[in-house]
This record gives C-alpha cells, sequence and structure tokens, in this order.
C-alpha cells in the first residue's frame, strides 16, 4: 500500500533518485563478430539502446563511446537509432568519449546533444579510408598465373591479383567521397554553429579531446560520473545496461547465444575472431592506442 500510495505524490515528494541509463559502446564497428570477439554494430548494441530508452523516470541516456571506427554503415546504423529513440522518448542524450570516438566512432559520438571528452581522448578524424594489398609481382615470381573469367567488364575491379587500373583507383575515390560527404552533412547537422573554421577539420585528422573542444567538436571536458553527477545532483543513480550472457557465461553486447551460435564450428570461429582482432589492432594503433 505504501508503493502504492507513493506512486500517486508527485516526483519531488519521493524523495527518489535521478536515474540515468548508461550504454558502453567499445570496440571496433564492424558487421558480425562471434562469440570469441564481439562487434560493435546495430545487431548487438540496439537492445541495450531500447532498454536505456525505456527507463521512463530518465530524463537522459548517457553513452559512453570507445571506438577507432569501422564500418560506415554501421556506425550511422547506430547513430539513427540513437537519434530515434530520443526523439521517440523525448529524452536528451550525453555522449562521454574514453580513449577514442575517432571516424566512425565519432560518427556515433554526434548522435549526442553534448559530447565529453577526456583532455588525452581521440577524436576526428573525420574521413574515408580503404586499404589493402597487390600480389601480382609476387604471382610472377612464383610461377603463378591469376585467371579471372566475368561477366561484365567490371566484375573483377580492384582485383588484388591484378595490376591496379588508374580507372578501378578513381571509382573507388568516387565512392569514398560520396560516404566522406554523409559523414561532413552528419556532423554539420549536429554541431552546427559550435564548429569552427578551420580547413583541417574534415580532411580525416584527429586531435586530443582538448584540441577537440576548441574546434567544436565536443563541448567540454569531463568524465562520465563526475559530470552527471554535478549535472543531476549527488544523489544521481548511474545505472550501468549491461549486455545479456552469451555462450560460456560471457556478456556478450546485445546478442545473447543460439543453438545455431553453440553449433558454429570451433575452429572456424577462432580463426575468425583472430582476423578480427588483427583487423580492430590495425584501426587501433591508426592513432597510436
Amino acid at each position: 500500500m505504501k508503493a502504492f500510495i507513493k506512486k500517486l505524490l508527485p516526483r519531488k515528494f519521493r524523495g527518489e533518485t535521478t536515474v540515468i541509463p548508461v550504454v558502453r559502446l567499445n570496440g571496433a564497428i564492424f558487421a558480425g563478430g562471434s562469440q570469441f570477439r564481439p562487434a560493435l554494430n546495430l545487431a548487438s548494441v540496439a537492445p541495450l539502446l531500447e532498454r536505456a530508452f525505456a527507463v521512463k523516470e530518465a530524463p537522459a541516456v548517457a553513452l559512453s563511446i570507445n571506438s577507432p571506427g569501422g564500418s560506415p554503415v554501421q556506425a550511422r546504423l547506430i547513430y539513427q537509432r540513437i537519434r530515434d529513440l530520443a526523439e521517440e522518448k523525448n529524452k536528451r542524450v550525453i555522449v562521454f568519449v574514453e580513449d577514442a570516438a575517432a571516424s566512425g566512432g565519432y560518427m556515433i559520438a554526434v548522435a549526442g546533444d553534448e559530447i565529453f571528452a577526456d583532455p588525452s581522448s581521440i577524436v576526428g578524424s573525420i574521413g574515408v579510408v580503404s586499404g589493402g594489398f597487390g600480389f601480382p609481382e609476387l604471382l610472377k615470381k612464383i610461377g603463378v598465373e591469376r585467371r579471372v573469367y566475368t561477366a561484365g567488364e567490371n566484375k573483377a575491379i580492384l582485383d588484388p591479383f591484378q595490376p591496379e587500373r588508374d580507372s578501378d583507383i578513381d571509382y573507388l575515390k568516387s565512392l569514398q567521397l560520396e560516404i566522406h560527404q554523409t559523414f561532413i552533412d552528419m556532423v554539420k547537422e549536429r554541431r552546427g554553429a559550435k564548429l569552427a573554421d578551420d580547413p583541417t577539420l574534415f580532411s580525416g585528422l584527429f586531435w586530443t579531446g582538448t584540441k577537440g573542444r576548441e574546434l567544436g567538436l565536443v563541448d567540454g571536458i569531463g568524465d562520465l560520473r563526475g559530470t552527471l553527477k554535478r549535472r543531476f545532483g549527488a544523489k544521481a543513480e548511474l545505472r550501468l545496461i549491461q549486455p545479456a550472457r552469451g555462450l560460456f557465461g560471457r556478456r556478450m553486447p546485445g546478442v545473447s547465444s543460439s543453438l545455431g551460435d553453440a553449433a558454429q564450428p570451433l575452429a572456424a570461429s577462432l580463426a575468425s575472431g583472430l582476423a578480427e582482432a588483427a583487423e580492430e589492432r590495425a584501426l587501433w594503433s591508426r592513432y597510436g592506442l
């Protein structure tokens, strides 16, 4: 009965603390993933975001981002889901950068109404990069002939076992420019007049949190707990939204185990995890991390 009566009282008379859901978005952004190497993508984070924004009494949702980037598609999908939920639930989004919110990580960060970073955080890298290897000379040395048969003159574009063609490179760069412009438009839409008039802003360079504040990429310097406590009061409850437990009891970011996961061949899963780990390590090392 007491609990029922308490709910009828205005919130300010209930003696309740302010609840702020916290979602941690950590790691490289790419589709897929496995039980050995969780991925940061829409499928993995959507359940966490839904639960965070569903906390009715919360005036805001806090996101802790630590990502060197990755897939621009997955980054934008996560960004859009955050903005859709924020508008649907009428909640403010406050972003906190840990080691890095770079490239796709920063694309997600601009979903925040406010962005805070550590002085030594890495932010920015607003650009697009593609990489690979070429092996045509190696094939000649070992006496291997590459044979490719296509229906469609551009079906084998950028084949790493054939010499590069200028037309292939020009086409790839045209795609990169389109993706880059999408990224630029998102940053301008969300950050607007906060952005400094700096010619290097969209060049792909990255900066510390301190410089990022000068450039308008972040709003302030601060950590998650301290900033939220100052904003919502010392008694504010920071409620970490935990991912479900997956195979072997490990926490998976928004992905629960299933028979299909358990049946996946162990060797294939391990190999996939090692490849993804190497790819993620390369992304982090780009920023000296």
